[in-house]
Parts: structure tokens; sequence; C-alpha cells
């Protein structure tokens, strides 16, 4: 059995303060401040809300491994639009899952299920956005990653709107993608590890097309790619398919096709490897090179600060107190 690997907030923290000398913030968003740890037990409303869910993150991850990247990302495609309030996992017409720059997230199927789980045990007690934190956290963990705290009592939002996504092209520079972090609230560090979570995961060929054959109009390849990497997305993305013929799916990181955790990602960024125009900007710019090479040399480094920067990331506008609700179905807003 996997030993656990259980980093505290307050060594975390002193880890963001600075990698590879690079300066970095030293806590949570300040509106997080109203979570706090085990906020069902001490509210005598959910004890034992964390393995409940994790049984659940577990018994699916047993036989699908993609489970960890899809929730990373449903995580990220719900803190990053409009804070963590669950508005991604809302049905209807113009909900931001029917948004265009919202295709190919998964993991809704789990989050219902763990949901159907909580309310038979804990009737209208444990938000969604709570649940999709801490399946999250236990997603990485059974991955191979870090488990780490993650404060709670968030509750869930009252809408969504597809025009709320905002998620950049993946072929921006850093200095773009760096800006987008920090309109969010994040910084360099917390972009430079989030992005890491790109050592797992699956991509479609269409997001990559531009650097395999018309690098910024060129009508040539993205000149930095290294050719064997760019020989083999070439195979497996030709320029153009055929009617009817689906959209490859290729591996984010061709040399994790288990989907584990690892710092492998940071080593194909290093050298040229990267499948996204955007993962491998972080070669070029002066922080997000030396924090490569960091994580490429420490995978426990890597653990730690992606740890802190995914409780960084979960606390971003967060909902608390009489705010918003507790939906009973996280499709759906209570009536």
């Amino acid at each position: 059995m996997m030993r656990e690997q259980w980093f505290p907030l307050f060594a975390l923290a002193a880890l963001g303060m600075v990698v590879s000398g690079t300066q970095a913030a030293i806590g949570l968003p300040p509106e997080s401040a109203p979570l706090i740890r085990h906020f069902y037990k001490v509210h005598n409303t959910c004890a034992n809300v964390e393995p409940f869910i994790r049984h659940q993150v577990q018994q699916v991850y047993a036989n699908d491994k993609t489970v960890a990247p899809k929730l990373i990302k449903l995580l990220y495609a719900d803190c990053m639009v409009n804070g963590c309030d669950a508005s991604i996992l809302l049905d209807g017409p113009n909900t931001e899952k029917e948004s265009p720059k919202a295709r190919g997230l998964g993991g809704f199927v789990l989050i219902d299920k763990i949901k159907q789980v909580l309310e038979a045990r804990c009737p209208g007690a444990v938000s969604c956005a709570d649940i999709l934190n801490i399946a999250a956290r236990d997603a990485v963990y059974f991955s191979g990653g870090p488990s780490y705290p993650v404060f709670l009592g968030r509750r869930d939002g009252l809408s969504s709107n597809a025009a709320w996504i905002d998620f950049p092209s993946p072929s921006i520079s850093w200095e773009s993608s760096l800006a987008y972090f920090e309109s969010k609230g994040l910084d360099v560090q917390d972009m430079a590890t989030l992005l890491g979570a790109h050592m797992m995961g699956r991509v479609r060929c269409s997001n990559i097309l531009d650097r395999l054959y018309n690098f910024n109009n060129t009508g040539k390849p993205d000149p930095t790619m290294e050719e064997s990497t760019l020989n083999y997305l070439r195979n497996e993305c030709p320029p153009k398919t055929r009617l009817g013929q689906p959209n490859p799916l290729i591996n984010l990181n061709p040399s994790n096709p288990d989907h584990r955790f690892t710092n492998s990602y940071y080593s194909q960024v290093l050298t040229n490897k990267a499948v996204l125009g955007v993962d491998q900007q972080l070669r070029y710019g002066g922080d997000t090179y030396d924090l490569s090479d960091e994580y490429a040399s420490s995978i426990q480094d890597f653990k730690l600060q992606f740890a802190f920067s995914m409780a960084r990331m979960g606390g971003l506008k967060v909902i608390t107190g009489t705010a918003g609700q507790i939906r009973l179905n996280c499709r759906a807003v209570n009536k």
C-alpha cells in the first residue's frame, strides 16, 4: 500500500516563500480566510466527509487512471473562471460547461456519484465546491502525488455563464500566461507549478497544429521543438483529418502514458520536448526557467509546491457563510 505523503499547510507556506530564489506568495488568498480544516467535523454536519469521498475516488481510479488529470482540470476550470463555487458543474443552456472552451472537461459523473453518497449520509450538508476540491486532492494522491490539507466551508454558486470562460490559448507566451494567472490572484510560482499538471492527461491535436505546421503563420513548425518530438507529434496529428474523422487525442506528456504524478514534464520543457506551446514557454522566462530546473531536479520540491499552489487556487473567490447555497444536485440550483 502506498504510504501517504501528508504536507501540513505551515510547511507548504514556508516552501511557498522561495523556491530557486523566486519570491512567491506566502499564504492563501485573503478571501479564503473563512475556510477551515475539518469544517464538517467542527460543525458536526458530516464528520467523515473526507473518507467517504476518498473511497469513491479510489474506486474510480482503480479502473480509470485518467480521472486524476480530469479532476485537476475540472477544478482549474471552476476556480479560475468565477472562483471555486462549483459553477462549472451546472447544467443548462449557456452555462460554463457549454462554452466551446470547456470542451473536453470530464469527471462530472464521479462528482455526481460522490454527491449521491454524501446526500444519503449527510443530507444537505456538503457543498459541491468542497467535494470537487477534496476529490481533486485525492486523485492527485492516488496518482502518486502529495496529499495535503483542504480547507473547507465553501458554498455553491447560484449561476453559471458561458461568457465567463476566459481560458487563454494553449500557444500563448509565458508573459501572457503570467498576466492571466496574476489577473486571478496567483503568481509566477503558481503558474509554473500548476502548468506542471500537464505531466498527465490528454489534449486534442487541434490545440497544437499551429506548432507542428504553421507556427506564427510561417507555414513552418515551431523552430524550438526538438526534432524527434516534432516527428512523433506530426505522426500522431496530421495537418488535416478526413470528414467525419475524430480530432485525435494525444498524451500531454508522451513519456507518462499511465498518467502518474511525475516531474518528467519539466525535463521535457528543458529539452524542448513540451507538447503545448505555453508549456514550452516556461523555458524562456527567467523565473519560470529556474523553477522548471528546480522541479526537474527534485520531485519533492515539486510535490510541496504543487500542494501549496493547489491550495491557493482552491481558495480563489470562495462563497462562504450564508451566501450561495448547498446544492442537493451538483448539476442544478436548488428550487
